[in-house]
C-alpha cells in the first residue's frame, strides 16, 4: 500500500530502493505462457523489448539469463492441448529461452469448478518452478517473479464477472497488479493491442476454441456484456481499470485497519481457536468488523470461503451478546460471555477451550468434565479447613489420595460480592448482570503462562516449569485444563496440578467455588 511519494516516485523514477534492484540482479523470471496471443506477446516483449516486472528497476531490459517459460498442459482439450505445448516449445526454441512444462490432471476436483482448479494447478506449478530456480541461483525466492501475461480487457472482465456474482472491494478490485512474487507487466495493454503487436512482428499464436463458448461467464461477458459497454465508453478496459486501482489501494487500507483491530480485539490466539473481545467487535465500524471477522476466520482456515451472510450471521450474535453457528469449512462460531470464539474442527477436538459458568459444568474433550459449585461458608466454619476436607472427601470418593482434582476458591478474589452467587444458584433474577453471567474461562496451557502457585507466598512461576516438576509428560501438556479469570487472563487452577495463591480460600471468605475435574 504505497504512499503519496512512493506512488508518483514509483512513475516517475521506476524507483524501488537501489540495494532491491542489485539483490535481484540475477533472480529467475518465470513466464507463464500458454501459447495464445496474451502469454505469446509476453515472451516476445521479455525478449525483444522492456518491462516492469517490479524488481526494482522500473520499465527496463531483463537479462536474458533470467527468463524462463513455464507451460502447463492441462489436457483437457485432447490433441489441441498437445498442440498448444507443441508451439511453445517451438517459440523457446526461436528465442532460446529454457522451457519447464507440467502435465496436470483433474480426477479430484476438492469441490472447485475446472477453471478455478486449473489456475491453481498453475500457480502452484509456477512456485514450485520459481523455488526450484531460486536454490540453483543461490537467491532469495522473494527476489524471483512469476509473470502472468493478464490484460487490461482480462482485467475489465474479471471486474464485470465478480459484479454479476456479487463482491465487496476485494473482488471488484479484481486482478491487482502484484501479488507477492506474481506480476503482471501487461495489466495496462488490451488484448486487441498485444494481437496487434504480433501481427505486426509476423508472430503467430494459438487460438482456444473453448474461449468462445459463452456457456462460461468469462465468455459471456468477454463477447455479449463488454462489446455493449465499449459502444458507450470506447476505453472501457483502461476506465475500468483505473476504478480498479482505486478499490485496491482502499481494499489494502482498510485490511490494514481491519488487521490492527484485531490484534486489539484478540483475547486469545493458538492453534485453531481465536477468541475476540465481543464488545470492541460490536463497537467497531461494521466496514471494519465485517474484515475482522473475515481475517479472524482466515488465521484458522486460510481455505475457507465466507460469504456475506456468514460475516452478517456472526455479526448478529455479537450485537445479541449470545448465540451460535457453523461457518464453512467446518468452524464453529460462538458468541457467550462477552466473547466470540472462533474454533476449527480439530481445536473442538483437542481439550475444549470455552466459559464455564458458575454454577454449572464443561464437558472436555478428554473423556471429562469441570464442574463449579457455589458454596457458603457455614457461621464460625473455618474456611480454610472446609476447603480442605472438600479436596479430601473428593479424594476419597474418586480413590485419589492427591486430592488435587478439587480446588476452592474464594468467590471475593474473583469480585463476586458475598451471597450474590448464592441468590445466583437459587434462581435470583435480580442480581447485576456481571454476577449473572458468574463463569469462569478453560483451556490449555499456553506458551508464556504464569501463575503464582499455592504455597510459594505469592511468587511467580512458569507453569511450564511446575508441569515438568510434576513429572507430566510434554505429550500430555496440552490436555491439562487450566481454569482462567478470562480468556489470557489470570490462571486460576491447573487443574489437577496446582491452585494459584491469589485465589486460595483464606480466613475471611465466606463464599467459595468448588471446582471439580472429574472422570466420565
Amino acid at each position: 500500500m504505497p504512499t503519496v511519494a512512493q506512488h508518483f516516485g514509483k512513475r516517475a523514477r521506476g524507483g524501488a530502493p537501489a540495494g532491491d534492484a542489485a539483490r535481484a540482479q540475477s533472480a529467475p523470471v518465470v513466464l507463464m505462457v500458454s501459447g495464445g496471443a496474451d502469454s505469446t506477446a509476453l515472451l516476445v516483449m521479455a525478449c525483444t523489448g522492456a518491462l516492469d516486472i517490479a524488481d526494482g528497476r522500473g520499465t527496463a531490459r531483463i537479462a536474458r539469463e533470467r527468463l524462463h517459460v513455464l507451460h502447463v498442459n492441462h489436457h483437457l482439450r485432447g490433441e489441441a492441448s498437445d498442440g498448444d505445448e507443441a508451439y511453445v516449445r517451438s517459440l523457446c526454441d526461436r528465442f532460446g529461452l529454457p522451457l519447464c512444462v507440467e502435465h496436470a490432471t483433474f480426477d479430484d476436483l476438492g469441490g472447485q469448478n475446472l477453471e478455478a482448479a486449473a489456475r491453481e494447478a498453475r500457480y502452484r506449478a509456477a512456485r514450485r518452478y520459481a523455488r526450484e530456480l531460486c536454490a540453483e541461483a543461490g537467491c532469495p525466492r522473494t527476489a524471483a517473479r512469476i509473470a502472468t501475461a493478464h490484460t487490461a480487457s482480462d482485467r475489465a472482465e474479471t471486474f464485470f464477472m465478480n459484479a454479476i456474482r456479487g463482491a465487496g472491494p476485494a473482488g471488484l478490485s479484481s486482478i491487482p497488479r502484484r501479488r507477492n512474487i506474481i506480476v503482471r507487466p501487461l495489466i495496462d495493454r488490451t488484448h486487441e493491442e498485444l494481437c496487434r503487436y504480433l501481427e505486426m512482428a509476423g508472430i503467430a499464436w494459438r487460438e482456444d476454441e473453448s474461449n468462445y463458448d459463452t456457456s462460461y461467464l468469462r465468455n459471456f461477458v468477454r463477447h455479449e456484456v463488454m462489446p455493449l459497454a465499449a459502444e458507450r465508453n470506447g476505453q472501457i478496459a483502461r476506465t475500468v481499470g483505473t476504478t480498479c486501482d482505486i478499490l485496491g489501494d482502499e481494499d489494502a487500507f482498510l485490511s490494514q485497519l481491519a488487521a490492527t483491530a484485531l490484534r486489539a480485539c484478540t483475547r486469545r490466539a493458538e492453534t485453531g481457536l481465536i477468541v475476540l473481545d465481543g464488545a470492541r467487535l460490536a463497537a467497531a465500524e461494521l466496514v471494519i468488523a465485517r474484515r475482522m471477522v473475515r481475517l479472524a476466520v482466515r488465521s484458522l482456515d486460510r481455505d475457507a470461503r465466507l460469504e456475506m451472510r456468514h460475516v452478517e450471521a456472526v455479526l448478529a450474535c455479537v450485537a445479541a451478546g449470545e448465540g451460535s453457528l457453523t461457518l464453512p469449512d467446518g468452524i464453529d462460531a460462538r458468541m457467550e460471555f462477552g466473547t466470540l470464539s472462533l474454533r476449527t474442527p480439530a481445536a473442538r477436538e483437542a481439550l475444549a477451550a470455552g466459559w464455564l459458568a458458575v454454577p454449572g459444568h464443561m464437558p472436555l474433550a478428554n473423556e471429562a468434565v469441570l464442574e463449579a459449585e457455589v458454596m457458603r461458608v457455614p457461621a464460625g466454619t473455618d474456611a480454610v479447613a472446609l476447603a480442605r476436607d472438600l479436596a479430601r472427601a473428593q479424594a476419597d470418593d474418586a480413590d485419589d489420595r492427591s486430592g488435587r482434582n478439587v480446588a476452592c476458591i474464594d468467590a471475593a478474589a474473583l469480585g463476586y460480592a458475598e451471597g450474590d452467587l448464592i441468590r445466583l444458584k437459587e434462581g435470583g433474577t435480580d442480581l447485576p448482570a456481571e454476577v449473572r453471567a458468574a463463569r469462569l474461562w478453560a483451556d490449555a496451557p499456553a506458551p508464556g503462562d504464569v501463575m503464582c502457585p499455592l504455597g510459594m507466598q505469592g511468587r511467580s512461576k512458569k507453569l511450564s516449569d511446575i508441569l515438568g516438576e510434576e513429572r507430566v509428560p510434554v505429550a500430555e501438556r496440552p490436555l491439562v485444563p487450566v481454569v482462567r479469570t478470562a480468556p489470557g487472563g489470570a490462571i486460576v487452577w491447573a487443574a489437577g496440578i496446582r491452585l494459584d495463591d491469589r485465589f486460595k480460600c483464606t480466613a475471611s471468605t465466606r463464599i467459595l467455588i468448588k471446582l471439580t475435574l472429574r472422570s466420565l
